[in-house]
């Protein structure tokens, strides 16, 4: 068995951190032999050890191939707590809750489209505010902002932002129930209503991509995916919203620790009981969160459609514009799991990590039963992006998560560093892919190299069992902030 450093090789997919100190169970780690020198350069691991500290924690700490720093929880980090005895932690959520992405098919193929790519990228950037502090198309007041907190995705088609269809083919339905708009502060209701149906920046974006390559051409076609095909995803979540749901959380629940007597080996990690008044109002909150989430990417893909129609001339219904499905990768949910041959009630935290359910599974749609949970896994704006289905061994090992993206190797501010005075649009257009950004410093801060590599993500992820390829997806034309 070979170590590194912390590290133990357990298999060519899996590394283990033994419980020492405080951990209450050891820490699991997806990765290839490759990609550990940078984990253990980054020092994630010790992330992946101090969740492991926190009460009533199941199984494992968990972390995915795309593992990097994150507040408190390393982004890539699954972890599940009993509801009885353990925690809910804001930092295993993240600050942009319900950071999500979806997938759009059409009936278009690469040689109908490709002249049109330029002028489908500018118009949609056109139709979809983006960038640092953009605001959305419409005005919702307060108490229109409410009914958002609380129907999600389906205020967002019964308002006329979309199809009935759409809902059967997001995560939960596109919308989490218990939302509580009293659970939201004033402050994050005020930044929530400009923001509504709007991208954002950062690594959000919007992305025409080609279907270059079909894995698996039985669920493929039960997906509504065919080589050569025109595809869209989108990429986003709660915007400034659930960002100030977080930030007010954890103040709140780093002052209300010593009243449950729980200690913590970083104050970024601050979590109360799963049933304490102050855990179900976060749970509160952060659903309102992530239901504003999915009425974002809701009004987001609408507008993707009326831009494809306006450019095409033709209706959305006319070239199948149709959802294939929407995930969560920035979450905390109450599931049920077997563990140890027994059903248990987990709250389940998924920060930067994909539900990958299998077929069969109960919460999936009649849609999606017999093959699995459809798993939209993005790459960086220069790179592949992929579709993949969910397996059981994912629900036995990783309480059904997989990864959620190709994860940082450089933080912004190196990635700043390295692409000064270069045209990063340029290097994109050179190979084939045209992009619209609010803001030159987000193309550089995105740049390709400053993340890992997706093909020897999904490598992992499919070596290790956690999810299937289905398809590959290349981009054309990307939308940034």
């Amino acid at each position: 068995m070979l170590i590194f450093n912390m590290l133990k090789k357990l298999d060519n997919f899996r590394f283990i951190v033994e419980k020492r100190g405080c951990m209450n169970v050891p820490g699991l780690i997806f990765a290839s032999e490759k990609m550990i020198p940078h984990i253990e350069k980054e020092n994630t691991y010790q992330q992946v050890m101090n969740v492991a500290c926190l009460p009533g924690i199941v199984k494992y700490s968990l972390a995915m191939p795309d593992i990097h720093w994150g507040y408190g929880f390393p982004i890539g980090g699954v972890a599940a707590f009993d509801v009885d005895d353990g925690v809910v932690s804001p930092g295993g959520v993240g600050y942009d809750i319900n950071c999500g992405v979806r997938s759009l098919r059409t009936d278009l193929t690469l040689e109908e489209i490709q002249p049109y790519v330029k002028k489908l990228i500018d118009t949609i950037y056109s139709n979809v505010p983006c960038g640092v502090g953009s605001k959305g198309k419409i005005k919702v007041s307060r108490s229109q902002l409410k009914h958002v907190m609380v129907e999600g995705a389906q205020w967002a088609i019964k308002n006329g932002f979309g199809w009935n269809e759409d809902i059967e083919r997001i995560e939960d339905y596109g919308k989490l129930d218990g939302a509580e708009p009293d659970a939201v502060s004033s402050r994050a209701i005020e930044r929530g209503m400009p923001q509504l149906g709007s991208l954002g920046a950062g690594n959000h974006f919007l992305e025409i991509q080609v279907v270059d390559r079909i894995y698996n051409p039985t669920i493929a076609e039960k997906f509504g995916l065919f080589k050569h095909q025109i595809v869209v995803m989108i990429h986003t979540g709660s915007r400034g919203f659930g960002h100030q749901i977080c930030s007010d959380y954890i103040h709140t629940i780093q002052r209300a620790m010593g009243k449950y007597k729980i200690k913590v080996p970083d104050r970024e990690l601050a979590a109360v009981p799963v049933s304490s008044p102050e855990g179900e109002s976060y749970l509160a909150a952060m659903k309102a969160g992530a239901n504003f989430a999915w009425a974002n990417r809701q009004m987001i893909t609408h507008w993707v459609r009326e831009s494809f129609a306006t450019v095409l001339g033709q209706s959305p219904e006319k070239l199948g514009m149709h959802l294939i499905y929407d995930v969560a990768h920035n979450i905390a949910k109450i599931e049920k799991h077997i563990v140890d041959g027994k059903e248990r009630t987990l709250c389940v935290h998924r920060k930067g990590a994909t539900r990958a359910f299998p077929s069969g599974h109960p919460v999936l749609p009649d849609i999606y039963r017999d093959t699995g949970q459809p798993v939209i896994i993005p790459g960086d704006m220069g790179t592949h992006s992929y579709i993949l289905v969910g397996t059981e061994k994912a629900l036995k090992e990783t309480f059904g998560s997989t990864c959620h993206g190709a994860g940082r190797l450089l933080s912004r501010r190196k990635a700043l560093k390295i692409t000064a005075g270069r045209m990063v649009s340029k290097e994109l257009e050179s190979k084939g892919i045209y992009t619209r950004a609010r803001s030159v410093h987000t193309l550089r801060e995105e740049v390709p190299e400053a993340y890992k590599d997706i093909d020897d993500v999904i490598d992992v992820v499919e070596g290790a069992g956690l999810s299937r390829r289905v398809a590959r997806l290349r981009p054309l034309g990307v939308v940034k902030g």
